[in-house]
């Protein structure tokens, strides 16, 4: 990535500078729009909650910079030996989640591949006073976090016949649920910054938002939302690659204080299609879970941390 060129345009509001979710470019004084793509393999045996999952994921980064979708395509792999329904399955099922994110879905492109990925390339609208970026978390703020964490313990669990019924299904519903809600009830206040909680844990993206906001962010451990039976499967060591190479990443940034493994494990845990965390401030926040408990998510969302003064290190985990 660094041998690419660097691109400069005036009404480019938000580029790869920040590692932020989403391209940003402004149209006119009113209307900015937001480009975005995701895709990945299937985590889930059903394809048409597959497709489900991964469209949810991919329109995440446009409620994440606090737009609305609009427009989608969908990216295609899949191998030649599979049948074909299997495909209309997961179209089908992305299909269902860009009708209730309220947007179009308008084609796409596929390929043949040894194996079936999906997801979507999303276009969505914001006015340009009203973009949440991952910078500019200012010390006071809190941060909530409007889902729970644990998605690739569980799936990893899942995939090892070891997870029950109760959990694989608790984590099918966190998956499939769009941020459309809680962006909707985070937009009737001031957000300093706002970032979706995705392959790199919670803690990977609380430190892309503290090092782009130039601020400490600490976490309080015993606050973060746990999907049922995440912290179960932690202790048996049912973790994935991803959360390892998540935490050797961020090591000289992070402050773990006398974290138990199994708990520093799912702060790392790669999320799939996970929650929203915003900072705010603190007279916002009790407002803002009412809010959140007015349209269900009051299981899910919670203030799990806030915002310092930069110091030696990015991010505490306490």
């Amino acid at each position: 990535m660094g041998k690419l060129p660097k691109f400069y345009d005036e009404k480019l509001l938000v580029g790869v500078e920040t590692s932020d979710d989403a391209a940003v470019y402004q149209i006119t004084d009113e209307i900015a729009m937001i480009q975005t793509v995701d895709f990945f393999t299937p985590v889930a045996d059903d394809p048409f909650i597959f497709g489900q999952i991964a469209a949810a994921n991919s329109l995440s980064d446009v409620y994440a910079m606090g737009g609305e979708p609009r427009i989608a395509l969908n990216i295609v792999g899949f191998p030649n030996c599979l049948d074909s329904e299997i495909l209309g399955e997961i179209l089908a099922g992305g299909a269902s989640k860009v009708q209730e994110a309220q947007a179009v879905l308008v084609g796409g492109h596929s390929i043949q591949d040894d194996e079936p990925k999906y997801g979507l390339c999303v276009t969505g609208f914001v006015h340009p006073g009203k973009l949440w970026k991952n910078y500019g978390a200012m010390p006071g703020d809190v941060l909530i976090l409007t889902k729970p964490v644990g998605s690739g313990i569980i799936n990893t669990a899942v995939k090892a016949g070891m997870a029950s019924g109760e959990a694989e299904q608790a984590v099918i519903k966190v998956m499939t649920t769009l941020n459309k809600a809680a962006k909707e009830v985070l937009e009737r206040y001031p957000v300093h910054s706002c970032t979706d909680i995705t392959g790199f844990g919670l803690g990977g993206h609380c430190l892309e938002m503290a090092k782009a906001s130039e601020v400490t962010l600490e976490i309080d451990t015993r606050k973060i939302p746990l999907i049922p039976e995440a912290d179960v499967y932690a202790r048996m060591g049912l973790v994935p690659a991803g959360a390892y190479q998540n935490r050797n990443y961020a090591k000289e940034d992070v402050m773990l204080a006398e974290l138990p493994e199994y708990l520093a494990d799912l702060v790392f845990d790669p999320q799939t299609s996970g929650g929203l965390l915003a900072s705010v401030e603190e007279k916002y926040a009790e407002d803002i879970l009412h809010g959140f408990a007015q349209q269900g998510l009051a299981a899910q969302a919670a203030v799990i941390g806030r915002v310092l003064p930069k110091d030696e290190k990015y991010l505490h985990l306490l």
